[in-house]
């Protein structure tokens, strides 16, 4: 059974685009979800004018203040002809698609659809409002020992995603926390269950887009930016004592190895501080052999080499290129004997690197050569994911 939400926003309606039956019917089989307009574009392209809501009736002008209701008519917008298209597409979007369920759509088998465009801040307020009225409230979350309650009165959260350089002139980085349970309160301390040291939140931030506020509470089910140095990374678990370890971020074996080649050697100290950030950020993930070789790094999609190059010189000054790696696979190892994990990686040195948070891996020059090792060592497990975070021993 589905159990996530699932609110649509179709962008870009003052462009040249496909018919608004076409996109529904898109959405409606690629994700296999009931779709029900609760907006609908009066024209498109240069021809947009603004949209309609089906719920109450009443038109967003495009170009009007985002929060104004239009007091024009369609007819008025587009004209007679255009007027008499639109109503021949409400008669038939009311026909075929099913009217809004908020059991279903709270059970992940319906999806709202909103029109607009996200540049010009149109039709954000819809979606906006749209969510507020029917999202779900904070559900609980399961952690590593129990069942975490969202009206639980103790803080807890968990950091889902990090952002570097979010303000490049002060190389800031921003941990984005989700609170599971209680309140957070500015100047609180909460236990980093990670390290089991605590730390103080001086300065939450709430965001909207390129906006900032602080955040002198926050309650279950908000996201609250916290700036820090490092001390925060995805995965990480804030309470207000309690060891407990949220699950459900993991990291997946990539499928793409490269090494970095550095055009200036000079800068070798600045370019291992900046891809220890970047993969702390989860941009990509940082694999240091075991041997003393260059940094090899490791991503799901080939795009994300596009987008670390890209950041590694605007962000950091630091032009790269890529070299092919001799090794295609990566793989977790751990054993419950300590002793034979020591054998295998003594054994297989050369072949044998540590991720961002030390952890072992091996890597592979293909398939068969990993099927031979795991053949031979029955006692060592290669894992293709791995939990960020394990609590402090």
């Amino acid at each position: 059974m589905r159990d996530i939400p699932i609110v649509t926003f179709i962008n870009k309606m003052d462009r040249e685009t496909r018919e608004p039956f076409e996109l529904l019917d898109e959405i409606e089989k690629t994700l296999a979800l009931d779709v029900t307009p609760l907006t609908w574009p009066i024209g498109t392209g240069r021809d947009f004018k603004g949209t309609y809501d089906l719920r109450n009736g009443t038109i967003r002008k495009f170009g009007a203040e985002e929060g104004e209701a239009s007091p024009e008519s369609v007819e008025a917008l587009v004209g007679a002809e255009g007027a008499a298209h639109f109503n021949e597409e409400m008669e038939l979007a009311r026909g075929a698609c099913k009217p809004f369920d908020l059991d279903a759509f709270r059970e992940g088998h319906m999806t709202p659809v909103f029109f607009g465009s996200a540049l010009r801040n149109f039709g954000v307020l819809d979606l906006i409002e749209g969510m507020a009225a029917y999202a779900p409230t904070p559900r609980a979350q399961e952690c590593d020992v129990r069942l975490v309650k969202a009206d639980e009165p103790k803080m807890t959260g968990f950091v889902f995603k990090i952002q570097a350089n979010m303000d490049p002139n002060h190389r800031d980085r921003i941990a984005f926390l989700r609170v599971v349970s209680g309140k957070l309160s500015r100047g609180m301390k909460a236990k980093l269950v990670r390290t089991a040291k605590p730390i103080t939140l001086s300065a939450p931030q709430f965001f909207f887009a390129q906006d900032r506020a602080i955040a002198d509470e926050a309650y279950a089910g908000d996201v609250v930016g916290i700036p820090n140095h490092g001390t925060l990374r995805i995965g990480d678990t804030l309470t207000e004592g309690e060891d407990l370890v949220f699950r459900g971020v993991p990291s997946f074996a990539p499928e793409h190895l490269r090494r970095i080649k550095l055009q200036d050697a000079m800068k070798a100290k600045k370019l291992r501080e900046a891809l220890q950030q970047m993969a702390e950020e989860g941009v990509v993930q940082l694999f240091l052999p075991a041997d003393g070789g260059g940094p090899i790094v490791g991503v799901v999609g080939a795009l994300q080499l596009d987008v670390l190059q890209d950041r590694l010189k605007a962000e950091y000054g630091l032009p790269i290129e890529y070299e092919q790696s001799r090794f295609n696979i990566c793989r977790w190892i751990s054993s419950d004997t300590e002793v034979e994990l020591d054998r295998f990686m003594e054994s297989h040195r050369s072949s044998i690197a540590r991720d961002v948070d030390h952890a072992a891996v091996y890597l592979a020059e293909s398939q068969y050569s990993l099927r031979y090792e795991e053949e031979r060592w029955e006692k060592i497990k290669f894992d293709t994911v791995k939990d960020y975070q394990k609590k402090a021993e």
